[in-house]
């Protein structure tokens, strides 16, 4: 058995990382080849494990979204793990981490499986977060709100653009994280929208006031990812974030769309109860973990 890791470099590769992340995690939406091509950057490293010329695993080391350290994600197929696999993913990525000038990782673990091996090598649990879900059925259209109206950016395209400006860096502070995202505007109009159509903006006069809609799911397309939602301090207890995510469930819903699901930090007791509110179930619970490099291996 001949074990080697190699860089992921062409469309193929990434059809390959892609089949082990859609494997390992089946139930979160996967970037298209075209969105991690999108997404290549300097210092972003992705990473396939073969096992005698079959790719049973994956890696990606990247700058975490607060850009206070690197964030490494080895993926080992189920019935190739135990073999080393994961530990050899873990060890290319931590170096390269190192080397890109960091000296703290994060990772995310939603299995006891998982948490148990990144805990070997001093990765300790720092947050939480939930995942929610709501069955899409018949979902009628919100009436038309007085004080500010909603439309899709497929139909106001110059809008995303001002909501990074006037929603998104305003509110990124009261996510429930120890340091602010740090997304830029460039970030933001890739990473955070795939489908205009699908994602909707609340405006009140020439301000953008609040953000809720959808991620698309190419290789399911029965599901869809709530998109990034939230509403300026001011417009708060006044259904601005209820009112349009019911706009992006009435549209799912007369998309073909029959589930969506939507993660939740821990401390994000509005969102939480807001989603309630909206019929939505609690799913799996993942673990944000940390650990300063450079990591040991014994």
């Amino acid at each position: 058995m001949t074990t080697s890791i190699r860089t992921a470099i062409t469309d193929a590769d990434y059809e390959a990382w892609r089949a082990v992340r859609i494997a390992t995690m089946p139930y979160e939406r996967c970037p298209t080849v075209a969105e991690l091509r999108d997404l290549d950057r300097p210092g972003r490293l992705m990473l396939l494990a073969e096992i005698d010329g079959e790719v049973v695993g994956s890696g990606l080391a990247d700058r975490s979204q607060d850009g206070e350290r690197a964030s490494l994600t080895p993926r080992v197929r189920p019935e190739f793990r135990r073999r080393g696999v994961g530990t050899g993913l873990l060890r290319v990525l931590a170096d390269h981490a190192v080397a890109q000038g960091y000296d703290m990782a994060g990772a995310n673990v939603d299995d006891a499986e998982s948490r148990l091996f990144a805990e070997r090598f001093g990765f300790v649990e720092t947050n939480r977060q939930v995942e929610q879900l709501r069955k899409i059925g018949d979902e009628p259209w919100p009436a038309p709100p007085t004080e500010y109206t909603i439309v899709s950016v497929a139909e106001r395209p110059e809008l995303w653009a001002a909501a990074y400006h006037q929603v998104a860096l305003p509110t990124f502070p009261d996510m429930d994280h120890p340091v602010a995202l740090k997304v830029s505007q460039d970030d933001w109009e890739t990473e955070w929208i795939n489908d205009p159509a699908a994602m909707f903006v609340a405006v009140a006069g020439n301000e953008v006031i609040g953000v809720a809609g959808l991620l698309l799911d190419s290789d399911r397309p029965e599901r869809a990812e709530v998109g990034y939602t939230a509403v300026r301090r001011e417009w708060r207890g006044k259904s601005v974030a209820a009112t349009l995510k019911r706009t992006s469930m009435a549209w799912a819903a007369d998309h073909g769309i029959t589930e969506i699901y939507t993660w939740t930090q821990r401390g994000n007791d509005a969102m939480r109860r807001l989603n309630e509110h909206l019929g939505f179930t609690y799913g799996i619970v993942s673990i944000t973990l940390r650990a300063p490099l450079p990591l040991t291996f014994s």
